[in-house]
C-alpha cells in the first residue's frame, strides 16, 4: 500500500469504548474521531490516517483498518493503552453522559506525517486539540482543501489556539451548540456569520437528525438528515459525515459550491449508514452501491418541483 498516493489525510483520535445506548451495551469497541471518518472516507478516496494507539491496540482493530485499505504509514503505536472514553446515551440518542474519559498515550501524541503524505491535496483535522492541529498544518505542503472539527472543550480552554487554526482552514465544521459557543451569537445564520469573519470559507454546521446548514459570504444550503427508523449507536456520526463528505470531495477532484453540496449528500448518507450498528461494524460490510441506492432514494425525497401557484 506504500506506493498508492495518498489523496486525503485524516487527523485525529483513535479510541477503545465502552457505549450503552437505549438497544445494548458494548465494551472495548473500536472508535476515536479518525477511526469513522477514515472509515467513510476510504469508500470514495485513498485515505491515510494520522494517529496514535498504544501496546493494547487489539490486531483485529488494525485489520479492520486494512478492511477499508486505509494507508497506516501515519498510525503510531506506543507503549501505554490506547485511548478510552465509556459513555450512556438517553432514550432520545441525542444527548448522553461521558462516564469516563482516559487520554493515555493521546496525552502525549505528537502527530507526524510521512513524507508521501504532506503532498496530499485534502486534509481533514477531525477533533484533537488546536495545538496538535496547527502541528499538522505547519507540516502539509500547500493542499488543496482543509476542513477541521472542534468541540466544546477546544472553544473553553485554548479559545485563541483554536481561532489561530480556524483562520487557517478553508471549512469549519462543528455542531449548532460549538457553533453557538464560538460564535456568542444564538441565531445559527449569525452564529456563521460571525464564524466566516474568523478566516475559512464555509462553515458546515451539523444538526444531528435534523440535517446540517452549509454557509459561505455568499450562499446558505440547508440539507435534512437521511430519516431512519433504526438507529443503534449514534456514536460517530459526526466524523462519519464528516469523512464521508471529504472523501467523495476528494474523488470529485474541484472544490465548488456544486461539490461541496453532492458532497455533504454523501456525508448524510454514508453517516446513516454508521449509526445502523455500533462502532464500524455496519461501515464494514457497506458497498458502494448501497451508498448510491441510498443517495439515490436521498435525491428524490428532496426532489422540489419548480411549478408557481397560479396567482
Amino acid at each position: 500500500m506504500s506506493g498508492k498516493e495518498v489523496q486525503l489525510v485524516v487527523v485525529g483520535s483513535i479510541g477503545i469504548d465502552t457505549i450503552e445506548t437505549p438497544v445494548e451495551r458494548r465494551e472495548s469497541i473500536l472508535g476515536g474521531s479518525a477511526s469513522y471518518a477514515c472509515a467513510t472516507s476510504a469508500m470514495y478516496s485513498h485515505v491515510g490516517m494520522v494517529g496514535v494507539v498504544g501496546a493494547d491496540f487489539p490486531e483485529a482493530y488494525e485489520n479492520l483498518y486494512r478492511h477499508f485499505n486505509i494507508d497506516l504509514a501515519g498510525l503510531q503505536k506506543k507503549e501505554g493503552e490506547t485511548f478510552r472514553w465509556s459513555g450512556v446515551y438517553k432514550e432520545n440518542m441525542d444527548d448522553r453522559d461521558t462516564l469516563s474519559t482516559e487520554l493515555n498515550v493521546l496525552a502525549e501524541f505528537a502527530p507526524r506525517l510521512p513524507d508521501r503524505y504532506r503532498k496530499a491535496p485534502f486534509l481533514f483535522l477531525a477533533n484533537i486539540g488546536p495545538d496538535l492541529q496547527q502541528e499538522v498544518l505547519d507540516q502539509m505542503e500547500q493542499p488543496k482543501f482543509v476542513a477541521m472539527d472542534t468541540m466544546d472543550l477546544w472553544i473553553n480552554i485554548q479559545r485563541d489556539a483554536l481561532v489561530k487554526v480556524i483562520g487557517q482552514v478553508d471549512l469549519l465544521t462543528l455542531n449548532e451548540s460549538e457553533a453557538r459557543r464560538l460564535s456568542g451569537e444564538h441565531f445559527l445564520p449569525i452564529a456563521a456569520e460571525r464564524l466566516l469573519a474568523m478566516g475559512p470559507r464555509y462553515v458546515l454546521i451539523k444538526k444531528g437528525e435534523h440535517g446540517s446548514m452549509l454557509f459561505s459570504q455568499d450562499d446558505i444550503f440547508v440539507l435534512p438528515a437521511f430519516p431512519l427508523n433504526n438507529v443503534q449507536d449514534p456514536t460517530g456520526a459526526g466524523d462519519a459525515f464528516a469523512g464521508g463528505f471529504m472523501g467523495s470531495l476528494a474523488a470529485l477532484g474541484e472544490v465548488n459550491e456544486d461539490t461541496i453540496r453532492t458532497a455533504m449528500v454523501y456525508g448524510s448518507v454514508v453517516a446513516s449508514f454508521a449509526v445502523e450498528a455500533f462502532s464500524l461494524e455496519r461501515l464494514k460490510t457497506l458497498t458502494r452501491a448501497d451508498i448510491e441506492t441510498r443517495a439515490n432514494l436521498f435525491r428524490d425525497m428532496m426532489r422540489i418541483p419548480g411549478a408557481l401557484v397560479p396567482a
